[in-house]
């Protein structure tokens, strides 16, 4: 009986064993946190998605105007508002040494109507002769141009005749022509007063 007590380990009085070294558990594999991923800097996401933007503004407008003929600006002439007859050549004559704007509206496109404050502002300080589109007659227009407030040169493109010449499949679209009659630009849809501005500039650099 004593030789099988001695035999026999009491658990109780056993030394605890001792804590596990946290170097040398690092070493045998445990896993340590991984690091944060550093992530991109906000402004260079910001400038990939607005060159992205602008590229793809650019790309539809480049195709929209695909039909626009180059060189020379096609030669027009049509009633005004006020009965005369109103053109590209006598509205280049009376600008000489300036580029001018040729501007597309009509009186049933709403961006046409959210743009004309802008180039109300625009035909203050540079010659823009523009061109009501499938708007109706002479007395038609004026009395749009009258109710909103509008001291424009326009010509009448009843038929959209003009507008085709140019190869223009909608409003608005501003064309700029430069002090030799060449087309310098078109901008198709809404554009800033400061966009159309640095058209007209550029363009008048050539003279």
């Amino acid at each position: 009986m004593s030789s099988m007590n001695g035999q026999m380990k009491n658990p109780g009085n056993d030394p605890a064993p001792p804590p596990p070294d946290p170097g040398e558990a690092s070493e045998q594999g445990t896993p340590h946190a991984a690091a944060p991923a550093r992530k991109r800097p906000r402004w260079r996401r910001w400038a990939v998605e607005i060159a992205i933007f602008v590229g793809i503004f650019f790309a539809i407008q480049a195709w929209m105007a695909r039909d626009v003929p180059g060189g020379a600006a096609p030669a027009f002439a049509a009633p005004g508002t006020d009965g005369s007859e109103l053109s590209l050549a006598a509205w280049r004559a009376a600008h000489p040494g300036k580029a001018v704007g040729v501007y597309f509206w009509a009186d049933w496109c709403p961006i046409c109507t959210a743009q004309q404050g802008t180039i109300d502002a625009v035909q203050a300080d540079y010659p823009v002769l523009t061109v009501a589109m499938q708007s109706g007659d002479a007395a038609a227009v004026a009395g749009v141009l009258a109710e909103r407030g509008l001291d424009w040169a326009t010509a009448i493109d009843a038929d959209g005749g003009i507008a085709r010449g140019y190869g223009l499949r909608g409003v608005p679209a501003f064309v700029t022509v430069d002090p030799a009659g060449e087309i310098r630009s078109v901008s198709l849809g809404y554009t800033t007063g400061w966009g159309l501005r640095v058209r007209l500039w550029w363009a008048g650099l050539s003279s």
